[in-house]
């Protein structure tokens, strides 16, 4: 059984609004992001990890259309490792794979979904990235750019991210018991010394991070 653990617990301190109840293409983000994973036949539960607000709106999705994967919603925490670990607490017990995705990633196809659990069942932990393709500067603290930086080899970091569920458990374990911090699933794995391997993704999978990025991500629907 695979869960997929959708956090959707962020303060959107930057775009200024809730950036998971917005619109795009008519549909907001995290509703959209969620009909991704529930068209995917290799995810078998949804947990959504956010605050009051998302819950409200989506038991009232739930009226309109409803989403029959969704397990539960469950309280994010003060930092994103700690909403992880409520995921992970609320996951079926029957799960064994769980994919970790963020609520603002909407635009995630189901079979690139597909292709990250697979890998994971493989190599028990993976990451959905892209290769970086733009040239890469260093700049001081005065905005001065000082050097060019090598983009042999480097992936941008996307979601989901997909790992063995005991895997993912004793990696939070650690985390939590050794005070880390952790801004993803790649972090937290690699924290106890285990290998991540990558998964490229070929469509676009930006995160609404800004209102510009609403913009942009409607260009890619169409």
């Amino acid at each position: 059984m695979t869960s997929a653990i959708i956090v959707a617990a962020g303060s959107s301190r930057r775009m200024g609004f809730n950036k998971l109840l917005a619109l795009l293409g008519e549909v907001p983000v995290l509703q959209r992001t969620l009909g991704e994973f529930q068209a995917c036949p290799d995810i078998h539960e949804i947990i959504v990890v956010g605050g009051e607000e998302v819950a409200a709106e989506i038991a009232r999705w739930q009226e309109q259309h409803p989403i029959s994967k969704l397990r539960t919603v469950v309280p994010g925490g003060a930092e994103r490792h700690f909403s992880v670990w409520n995921g992970l607490q609320a996951c079926s017990p029957d799960s064994h794979i769980v994919a970790v995705h963020d609520g603002a990633r909407p635009l995630i196809h189901p079979a690139q979904i597909s292709r990250c659990v697979a890998a994971a069942r493989e190599h028990q932990a993976v990451a959905c990235a892209r290769p970086m393709t733009e040239t890469i500067k260093r700049a001081d603290a005065s905005g001065r750019i000082i050097e060019s930086l090598d983009r042999t080899g480097v992936w941008v970091m996307e979601t989901p991210q997909v790992f063995d569920k005991t895997l993912l458990v004793r990696a939070y374990e650690a985390v939590i018991r050794d005070g880390a911090l952790v801004t993803d699933e790649v972090s937290a794995v690699q924290h106890i010394g285990t290998e991540v391997f990558v998964v490229e993704n070929p469509t676009p999978n930006p995160k609404i991070t800004f209102p510009a990025d609403l913009a942009q991500a409607e260009r890619f629907l169409t």
